[in-house]
């Protein structure tokens, strides 16, 4: 059995595939905006059962926040995006864990090769999702911070006249800036991606060979794998935001 690096697709609106992973995709963003004004809609000033979790991992949220900004109103602007991407992708990471999601589906034999095609699928075990939400990321860092200082002197922090002293230094350091700015994007979507892969195979291969209790410890290990990933994806969107809206002299 072969696993197939691509997602699979499961069927078609007109000329458009719709893909296993763009399936599970749609079904955590359902849930996610579900479940957001369902709660809303029954907030109550004194919290009771959900509602207290939820306003406790908020607050840790904004805390969080609040160490790396330092600056409430900036904690503001940036906490719908960080939580958001975070809650996402946790989600995505974790729905792999699911028992039969990777398992269950049809082989079917391409070029002489059986693969798996499973109906289901990791949304971050997609590249095209994990680089969706890079972009996302990097071209509001891009946004955010051209809102706060500038579109001048945020360019600045790239193009710098190789006159000005020290010469040549600053231009080499601004094209270095500028080459990492394109370089977030491929850092981003291909470390989510592959490490999710990686344990959504690794997972199906211990659940073939021995599927009893030995995968078990390789269950929690991806448990938290997906929560620092997460985590990770979040906090470097967080840190990247609070430098694009600091001017260069700063």
């Amino acid at each position: 059995m072969e696993i197939s690096l691509a997602p699979e697709i499961i069927f078609h609106i007109g000329s458009f595939p719709v893909t296993n992973s763009l399936l599970m995709t749609l079904i955590l963003s359902a849930i996610i905006i579900l479940t957001s004004l369902n709660l809303r809609n029954k907030l109550k000033l004194v919290p009771k059962g959900f509602q207290n979790i939820f306003e406790y991992v908020m607050e840790a949220f904004l805390d969080l926040i609040d160490s790396v900004t330092q600056n409430r109103e900036q904690t503001r602007k940036f906490f719908p995006l960080v939580v958001t991407i975070f809650l996402f992708v946790i989600l995505s990471n974790w729905i792999e864990l699911v028992p039969g999601l990777g398992t269950i589906g049809i082989n079917e034999t391409h070029h002489g090769k059986t693969i798996l095609v499973p109906f289901i699928r990791s949304a971050s075990a997609d590249l095209n999702m994990t680089l969706a939400i890079a972009l996302i990321s990097v071209f509001t860092i891009q946004f955010m911070g051209i809102a706060a200082i500038g579109a001048a002197r945020y360019a600045g922090k790239f193009f710098v006249n190789p006159l000005r002293k020290p010469y040549f230094i600053g231009t080499f350091v601004g094209i270095l800036e500028l080459i990492s700015e394109v370089a977030k994007i491929i850092s981003f979507s291909f470390r989510l991606f592959g490490n999710i892969f990686a344990g959504e195979v690794l997972l199906i291969v211990m659940l073939n060979l021995v599927p009893y209790f030995v995968p078990l410890p390789f269950l929690f290990l991806e448990l938290f794998v997906g929560f620092v990933q997460a985590l990770v994806f979040a906090m470097l969107t967080l840190v990247f935001l609070k430098m694009a809206v600091t001017a260069h002299e700063h």
